[in-house]
C-alpha cells in the first residue's frame, strides 16, 4: 500500500500529479486553511503531513497528532511554524526545502530594494489615480542604488545570492553572520563580527535570518540608531526579526528613508501603520512565488518523503 500523505494546501499541478502517482494523497483542492482541530482530525489515518508555513505545529498540536504520523515534510525553507523540540521529543521527522528558492528570494530582495529606493509604490499610485500632473526637476526624487554600501544580515545561501546580484549595481558588500565565511563564499564582501559593527556601513540593509528566539526583533531601535541617517531597510526573511514599532518610528522620523517589506509579524494581519506610510514598499510574502521555484519546492519536499518511506535519511532533515 502507498503511504498516506495529508497535503494541507493546494500545491502546483506538477507537484500534485507526482503526489497522486506515488502516494495516497489527501489533497486540499479548495485550498481551505485548516484550524488546528481540523488538521488533527484530517491527520487521523495518515503517515505524513506536507504543510506550508501557514500551518502552525505548536507543542500542543504535535502532542495531539495521531501516533501513525511519522513526518512533517514542509513546503518551505523556514520551519519556525513547527516546534522543533516538541517534534524531536515526539520522534517526528521534520524536513524543509532549502536552496531551491534562493534565486527567487534574491530577485525579490533586489526588487524591494529598488522599489523602496525609487518610491515605486508612490509613483504607481500617482499614475493609477491620475494624480500625476507634470514633470519638474524635484519631482519624485529617490535614492540611487548604484555604488552604495549594502549590508546583509544573514549571509547564508540567500544572502550570498543577493550579494552576487547587488554587485551588478557596483555595491560594496558588508555582512554579518554567526561565522566568517570562506573567501570563495564572501566574494570580496567585508565581514563584521556583530550586528552592531555592521550597521554603520549600511546605506541599504537586507535581512536574511531564520526566525528563532535568538533573532526575535533582531533589528530593534538600538540597532536602527546605528544605521546611517537615510538608510533603507529590506526584509524578505521573516517578520519576527524586525521590531515593528521601532521600524515604523524610524520611518516616520526620517531616520530611515524607506523600507521594502515582503514579510510581517502576524501576517496577513500586519501592523496597520505600515499601510499608511508612503515610504514603505509592501509585498504580500511572495519571495518564492515563481512557477519554477514553487515546483522545485514541492519536488524537494517529495524527495524528502521518498527518502523517509524508503528507509533513508532525508536530505533536508531539521528534526
Amino acid at each position: 500500500m502507498k503511504p498516506v500523505i495529508l497535503v494541507t494546501r493546494r500545491l502546483p499541478d506538477a507537484v500534485e500529479e507526482r503526489l497522486r502517482r506515488d502516494y495516497d494523497a489527501r489533497l486540499n483542492p479548495e485550498d481551505v486553511l485548516y484550524s488546528p482541530d481540523e488538521l488533527i482530525e484530517r491527520a487521523k489515518d495518515v503517515d505524513a503531513i506536507l504543510p506550508c508555513h501557514t500551518e502552525k505545529f505548536s507543542a500542543e498540536v504535535i502532542a495531539r497528532l495521531p501516533a501513525r504520523v511519522r513526518a512533517i515534510a514542509n513546503f518551505s525553507v523556514g520551519y519556525d511554524h513547527v516546534d522543533i523540540q516538541a517534534a524531536k521529543a515526539r520522534g517526528l521527522i521534520v524536513t524543509n526545502t532549502p536552496e531551491v528558492l534562493s534565486d527567487a528570494t534574491a530577485e525579490l530582495t533586489i526588487m524591494l530594494m529598488l522599489g523602496a529606493a525609487r518610491r515605486a509604490s508612490e509613483g504607481e499610485r500617482l499614475v493609477r489615480t491620475r494624480a500625476w500632473k507634470d514633470w519638474n526637476p524635484r519631482f519624485m526624487l529617490g535614492t540611487q542604488v548604484t555604488g552604495k554600501r549594502l549590508g546583509i544580515l544573514g549571509f547564508g545561501r540567500i544572502g550570498q545570492v543577493v550579494a552576487r546580484r547587488a554587485r551588478g549595481f557596483d555595491m560594496e558588500i558588508h555582512y554579518h553572520d554567526v561565522r566568517k565565511m570562506a573567501p570563495e563564499q564572501e566574494g570580496g564582501a567585508i565581514f563584521h563580527p556583530t550586528p552592531e559593527e555592521l550597521m554603520p556601513h549600511c546605506d541599504f540593509l537586507t535581512l536574511h535570518c531564520v526566525s528563532s528566539p535568538e533573532t526575535l526583533r533582531l533589528l530593534n531601535a538600538e540597532r536602527i540608531a546605528l544605521l546611517p541617517d537615510g538608510a533603507i531597510v529590506i526584509n524578505a526573511s521573516r517578520g519576527a526579526v524586525v521590531d515593528d514599532e521601532a521600524l515604523i518610528a524610524a520611518l516616520k522620523s526620517g531616520k530611515l528613508t524607506a523600507a521594502g517589506l515582503d514579510v510581517y509579524t502576524n501576517e496577513p494581519d500586519i501592523h496597520p501603520e505600515y499601510r499608511e506610510l508612503p515610504n514603505v514598499f509592501l509585498m504580500p510574502h511572495i519571495a518564492s512565488a515563481t512557477k519554477e521555484t514553487r515546483d522545485a519546492m514541492g519536488f524537494r519536499a517529495l524527495d524528502n518523503l521518498d527518502a523517509i518511506f524508503a528507509g533513508r535519511e532525508p536530505r533536508d532533515r531539521v528534526a
